[in-house]
């Protein structure tokens, strides 16, 4: 069997917004993009991927259309590792970070979902998970800056099952009003996206004391400074996440600082499955809890699920807090009851509707 063809699409899905809209950058988010990654063999049989994604589109689309998707036609879509090294060493001029690594991410996420159409199983089962339902999904509510439109939101989700709720705010008062309506034993996180140095991220943290904090996630600008990251976990008083910015090796210098209390990988940005399994072994070796980041609503969440249906326990998956009048995948991005369903089928359990994909296609 060999690689025919790689092909991107980027779907805009308008997002249904039934209080205030979030605000990304300051600017109100109305919609969220998808960059699907599809990948064909001579055999007949495709697989779907996702590539980060958000405002890094155009540098991935075009890391993926130019430099990559040459590299993988004529190669057999089941030697997934020896690909990507492959591909790697070709491209490591271009830095083994940012847009060539997230393009490979997303034909990773193509060929496993290959590997379990060829296998006959749900990439799950294929990963050697046991057979599994469901998993536990987390609210990770966008950012609202302003108390009430945050109780609105979290009141919302508790009504839609969730027991676990991350809000992306950073004043006191905000977190506060999410605090207020979970009660006291709920789960909480906060998301800062990568804002203070260490004393400002401190002062912050022990700001938040008073709320009981599961996590704060990404509290540090740069995201890299493994010593101010340790320094937050010392002094805070905070459990400390973060992941999404990272690779491997910063994962790994982070676990031996002693910098995290979650590791969050993002499959759409750390090398895929493959990548992503890679930090699963890496925290069991540190003795430190994988809790993967997935704000994603394509094949990223879905290979995310898989991942996380493969290991044992109850690890959350992190839904992204918004509502769509339909996507390429339909239901099975949607929790019931808190929990999202793990599908079933051979490979990632469901393609992309491609009806829905030329509707919802937009040149970016």
């Amino acid at each position: 069997m060999k690689i025919t063809a790689v092909e991107t699409t980027v779907v805009r899905m308008p997002m249904r917004i039934d209080g205030p809209a979030p605000k990304m950058g300051g600017v109100p988010r109305t919609s969220m993009e998808i960059l699907l990654v599809r990948v064909d063999t001579d055999e007949g049989i495709t697989g779907w991927g996702e590539a980060f994604g958000h405002r890094a589109i155009p540098t991935t689309r075009t890391a993926i259309d130019v430099l990559i998707a040459p590299l993988c036609i004529g190669r057999d879509p089941a030697a997934i590792v020896d690909l990507s090294l492959d591909i790697q060493h070709a491209l490591h001029g271009g830095g083994r970070n940012g847009p060539v690594i997230y393009g490979l991410s997303g034909i990773d996420i193509a060929l496993w979902d290959i590997a379990g159409k060829l296998a006959g199983l749900p990439l799950y089962r294929l990963l050697g998970g046991t057979a599994r339902a469901d998993v536990p999904a987390y609210a990770s509510l966008l950012r609202y800056g302003e108390p009430a439109a945050v109780a609105q939101y979290t009141e919302q989700a508790l009504a839609r099952g969730y027991r676990h709720v991350k809000v992306h705010e950073i004043e006191a008062v905000n977190v506060k009003a999410a605090r207020d309506v979970l009660g006291p034993d709920m789960p909480l996180m906060v998301d800062c996206n990568c804002l203070w140095d260490v004393e400002e991220a401190v002062r912050r943290a022990r700001s938040f004391e008073p709320y009981h904090l599961h996590w704060i996630e990404e509290a540090i600008w740069p995201p890299e400074d493994g010593h101010a990251m340790a320094e937050l976990r010392r002094r805070g008083g905070v459990p400390t996440a973060a992941g999404e910015n990272y690779m491997f090796d910063d994962f790994e210098r982070l676990c031996e600082l002693g910098a995290l209390d979650f590791l969050q990988p993002s499959v759409t940005k750390v090398g895929g499955v493959t990548g992503m399994r890679a930090i699963f072994e890496l925290g069991a070796a540190h003795g430190v809890q994988v809790v993967p980041h997935s704000a994603y609503f394509g094949p990223g969440l879905l290979a995310s699920t898989h991942v996380i249906a493969s290991y044992a326990g109850e690890i959350p998956v992190e839904r992204y807090y918004a509502d769509f009048d339909d996507t390429p995948l339909h239901d099975a991005i949607n929790p019931r009851d808190g929990r999202i369903i793990v599908p079933q089928g051979h490979g990632l359990g469901c393609d992309p509707d491609l009806d829905v994909v030329r509707r919802m296609r937009v040149d970016a």
